[in-house]
């Protein structure tokens, strides 16, 4: 597998730490008066009580992994997750979640190498991960609750350059991404309200982020938006039609990419 040197720490400016108990308490307070039983739209077959049940079991799984400082594979997912057996009692449980996660936070050196299933093996990497799994799945439920999901923007760029980043190692539990191939082709994510852009090149063996393209280099296929509906966008909740997005260039590379890109 081909992919560009690339250092996954994150813009300096993103303090992950602290966003996460942000993010998580901004899904809480969503969630206060709504009806669990409510089908979450970006995630098939899920309700938001699947979906707070997913998000509070992430933190507290990473959270696991960072108490563990593992250094290859877990063998098991299997965690004390404490899970009321009442639903009622869900959205206090999410919010416990994230002082779960500020108690492994406190006890881990950010910069301690770790095994990380992305390119970056410290234990920042889990730390940067759970953020965007809360962030997402906040924002799936905004969208079930019939709200437009709000993304600050420098997190949306640190996001997207997150996912773009790790997405070739995603295959162990995304394996449609190993469709992800072609001579050369490169997919262009540009962001409309500031600096962001992305230069993503598909080879017959693999694919990956081009940090460092020629300025004047053109893309197969570009989109463009507001680096929040870009960030949807490649995580499979906005398509790339939508009318928040334009797009250019080669329609089945684009079709390809976010066909075999969401996880």
């Amino acid at each position: 597998m081909s992919l560009s040197d690339h250092t996954d720490d994150g813009p300096a400016q993103i303090d992950h730490r602290a966003a996460i108990a942000a993010e998580t308490a901004r899904f809480a307070a969503a969630l206060e008066n709504a009806d669990l039983r409510t089908p979450v739209p970006s995630c098939p077959g899920w309700t938001l009580a699947d979906l707070v049940r997913h998000t509070g079991s992430v933190q507290r799984w990473f959270s696991a992994l960072l108490h563990a400082r593992v250094q290859e594979p877990p063998r098991s997912r299997e965690v004390d997750l404490r899970l009321p057996d009442r639903q009622d009692g869900y959205v206090r449980w999410l919010a416990e979640s994230a002082t779960v996660a500020e108690e492994a936070f406190a006890a881990t050196d950010p910069d301690l190498p770790m095994w990380a299933w992305g390119v970056d093996q410290h234990a920042r990497f889990w730390t940067r991960r759970m953020l965007f799994e809360t962030l997402l799945h906040r924002a799936d439920a905004d969208l079930a609750l019939g709200l437009r999901p709000t993304i600050d923007r420098p997190m949306a760029v640190d996001g997207i350059d997150e996912f773009l980043v790790n997405l070739p190692f995603a295959t162990s539990f995304a394996p449609r991404v190993a469709n992800l191939r072609g001579p050369g082709s490169t997919i262009r994510f540009q962001a409309t309200d500031g600096d962001g852009d992305w230069f993503v090149r598909l080879w017959l063996d693999g694919f990956g982020l081009n940090t460092t393209p020629e300025k004047a280099e053109t893309a197969d296929a570009t989109v463009r938006g507001s680096a929040a509906d870009l960030l949807l966008l490649v995580y499979g909740r906005t398509h790339h039609d939508a009318e928040v997005l334009t797009h250019e260039g080669d329609k089945d590379l684009l079709a390809l990419s976010f066909a075999n890109s969401a996880f």
